[in-house]
């Protein structure tokens, strides 16, 4: 009987580390963005954990906290440097405070499309800037996509450098967006983003700009009348990963990461796509005023941010944003 029961034991024994041993093989992947899962940050994430979840047979297992769970996107990115989030998906408007050169990306009337920003993303100028987040504690793994940045307010419709006089627009914490709106006499206002909508109803606020994807999923057609297709900055996004969490991982589950953060940018950038064709006419419907600014317009609006641009030369480089404008 002692030895049956000393087999039982040892056998009992056996399981509990095997059970162990499989807990400890499965790493959970915490990763927070800013939107809803029916977003455009919702759709990257989830083709990124599927595809990650497939490649290392679920060693590595997402765990989603979409519509700002985990904190603003401040404190997501100080998150990942301390190692307490494994992966967030944010926009470049925060990042600029962490790494500066990616606000390079968010001067007004820099891209002329959609193509010319992902090539420009996806080649040397955009690569060389993703290597700059190692000395800070992140790895970035991608250039995600937003679209063109779009203003909406509850005054009037924007035709002129004028109407935007005194309005109190929410800017994310972007020195570059920041300039821009001040230089053309706007009250720029920086807000983390969960904060926006009661400011907006509050009247807090006039208003806020963003790409089309945003305004579309966060619906905003529910305190905002006024929609002006600007298209006044291009919008990217990232994929980032601690680094801390990041250099633990084996060379397979590290290009699992890296593989997964590219399909992640095509279920991204697909969305924008649709959304680009789609928007306008569903915040239509939905009850938005819309006007869309004219090249003749836009021009008007880029003469007014000559003051800026120079600021933009001192800090960047007028080499480096002549040939962001040059690229073909």
């Amino acid at each position: 009987m002692k030895s049956f029961k000393a087999s039982l034991f040892a056998a009992a024994a056996a399981l509990t580390m095997l059970a162990s041993g499989a807990a400890d093989a499965q790493t959970e992947v915490k990763i927070g963005y800013a939107l809803a899962e029916n977003s455009h940050y919702g759709v990257a994430a989830k083709a990124w954990a599927e595809s990650v979840e497939q490649a290392t047979n679920g060693t590595l297992k997402f765990r989603q906290f979409p519509s700002s769970a985990l904190g603003g996107e401040r404190e997501t990115v100080e998150g990942l440097q301390l190692g307490t989030i494994e992966a967030v998906i944010v926009s470049t408007g925060t990042l600029s405070n962490f790494v500066p050169a990616v606000g390079v990306t968010d001067i007004p009337f820099l891209f002329r499309d959609l193509k010319h920003a992902r090539d420009v993303l996806d080649g040397p100028i955009g690569q060389e800037i993703l290597t700059q987040f190692d000395e800070r504690g992140m790895v970035a793994l991608a250039w995600g996509e937003q679209g063109f940045r779009h203003i909406t307010n509850n005054r009037h419709p924007i035709n002129t450098p004028a109407d935007l006089a005194g309005l109190k627009l929410r800017t994310m914490e972007n020195p570059v967006h920041i300039t821009a709106f001040t230089t053309l006499g706007a009250a720029p206002t920086p807000m983390a983003w969960p904060e926006v909508i009661g400011a907006l109803q509050q009247g807090t606020i006039d208003g806020q700009e963003n790409p089309l994807s945003v305004i579309v999923s966060a619906n905003l057609h529910e305190v905002q009348k006024f929609l002006t297709l600007s298209g006044h900055v291009y919008s990217p996004a990232m994929l980032l990963v601690s680094k801390a969490f990041f250099d633990k991982l084996s060379d397979a589950e590290k290009a699992a990461m890296r593989e997964g953060a590219a399909k992640g940018v095509t279920a991204m950038r697909g969305f924008v796509d649709d959304v680009e064709k789609t928007g306008v006419e569903t915040l239509k419907e939905r009850g938005m005023q819309i006007n869309e600014l004219s090249v003749e317009q836009k021009a008007a609006f880029q003469s007014s941010l000559q003051a800026a641009y120079q600021q933009y030369y001192d800090k960047y480089g007028k080499e480096l944003v002549d040939s962001i404008i040059a690229a073909e």
